[in-house]
């Protein structure tokens, strides 16, 4: 009998004590749900074999990964539904899809077994990262982490991100385009850095060279940028090339820590120190003081995360951590600006652009969809089917005020006091 759908509704409500937003349709052909909403599609026993398995989100990446789980209607909208179950619920919510705060998901686990069928678990797809035990954040590790989510095709970026290449949170006005909008958040670090002509500026996590084009272009400065991914630094320099910024641009495959040749006028971070680590975090901080001269200016633009009443139960996203960003983390901006100032900096300037990145990765999903053939013959389907879910699912996070991201301005202030801010710095509006 077709009636797949009807019992995993009525066990989901069960567990979670309230009715299900979403449709649920399975291979069966049955469906079940509320009419008009969104439908989560089952498309094989596989999926439910996956949770079985893997309970809660990596077992659901997984599925949708494979696409063997799939959305019919707006994604953000099932994803929003979806989050805001457990989100708007709290605590409970969350501990009844848990395997172990909720003991009545063994019983459960028969019941799913009983409609997936007693068969081994399938293994992951091919897309996801196998991580090592070991120590976080060595350099070697950290290479790994970062050649996992960016060498997999400058055209592929190209695609997703625009003619801009720029993979950080834009800077939007009433009216801007993605490339208008990205060009401003460039001139907005340039001005918060008050580069000028004959400056040495460094780059940290350089992307494919857009921040050190527009600094060397439009101010005049000398900047050295530096990535761990081959493929980034390829096509920066090719960009570079064709700009005619040689005598001005350095690019390097190198790691932060490695770093040398300060004293340096101004150093930007953009979007890079989501990498570093909780273990390394006071290092960078150390390290970028070191690297800049008495008066130097540092702009940190990071994505954080709300703090937790408990930080000790914080953990990284099990999709994010597997499917995206490896050993990456975030943290509160306390935190980050508390760390910042026991390095020695003194923070001048906090700017948070929260909305500006859900409008860009919003943009940044259109580019993806409209372009999906082409995409999913550049990587894999299943590398597709990552980036669409983390881009949207992190739209409605930043909408949503789940994560935050902010720009940080500090100063190396020397001895004496003279920070050289202006006392009101209207151009970084």
């Amino acid at each position: 009998m077709a009636d797949a759908a009807l019992r995993l509704t009525a066990l989901a409500e069960e567990l979670l004590g309230t009715p299900l937003p979403v449709r649920i349709r399975t291979w069966d052909g049955s469906e079940s749900g509320p009419p008009g909403a969104p439908v989560v599609v089952l498309r094989h026993r596989r999926a439910l074999r996956r949770l079985l398995w893997k309970p809660g989100e990596l077992g659901l990446a997984r599925a949708w990964v494979a696409g063997e789980l799939d959305i019919e209607g707006d994604l953000y909208e099932a994803l929003d539904l979806l989050a805001g179950l457990l989100w708007e619920r709290g605590a409970d919510a969350k501990d009844a899809v848990h395997p172990i705060r909720n003991p009545a998901l063994r019983t459960a686990a028969r019941q799913l077994l009983a409609i997936a069928g007693p068969y081994p678990p399938p293994p992951p797809p091919p897309e996801e990262l196998r991580h090592r035990r070991g120590m976080v954040h060595t350099k070697r590790r950290d290479k790994k982490a970062i050649s996992h989510h960016y060498d997999v095709g400058n055209d592929f970026y190209e695609l997703v991100l625009g003619p801009s290449m720029v993979y950080s949170c834009a800077f939007f006005g009433e009216d801007s385009t993605l490339e208008e909008a990205q060009r401003d958040k460039l001139d907005l670090v340039c001005r918060k850095l008050d580069l000028k002509e004959g400056m040495r500026l460094l780059d940290v996590g350089c992307g494919w060279g857009s921040m050190a084009i527009h600094a060397a272009r439009e101010y005049g400065v000398q900047v050295t940028g530096v990535t761990l991914s081959t493929e980034q630094a390829a096509y920066a320099r090719k960009r570079i090339a064709e700009e005619g910024l040689t005598d001005r641009i350095e690019i390097r495959v190198q790691d932060y820590r490695d770093v040398r040749g300060g004293p340096y006028d101004a150093i930007s971070s953009i979007g890079m120190a989501e990498h570093v680590g909780s273990v390394r975090y006071r290092e960078y901080a150390d390290d970028l003081y070191a690297l800049l001269k008495p008066g130097g200016r540092l702009l940190n633009h990071q994505i954080a995360r709300r703090p937790e009443r408990d930080e000790s139960a914080y953990h990284v996203d099990d999709f994010i951590d597997a499917y995206v960003f490896p050993d990456g983390e975030l943290a509160p901006v306390g935190r980050t600006l508390a760390t910042l100032e026991e390095a020695g900096f003194e923070a001048r300037d906090v700017q948070v652009l929260r909305e500006h990145y859900a409008l860009t990765l919003r943009r940044w999903v259109a580019n993806l969809e409209a372009r999906w053939p082409e995409a999913v013959r550049m990587t894999s389907p299943g590398r597709a089917r990552v980036w669409r879910l983390y881009m949207a699912a992190s739209a409605l996070s930043f909408e949503r005020n789940r994560i935050g991201v902010n720009q940080i301005l500090a100063v190396k202030t020397p001895e004496g006091g003279a920070s050289g801010v202006r006392l009101r710095p209207r151009s970084w509006n």
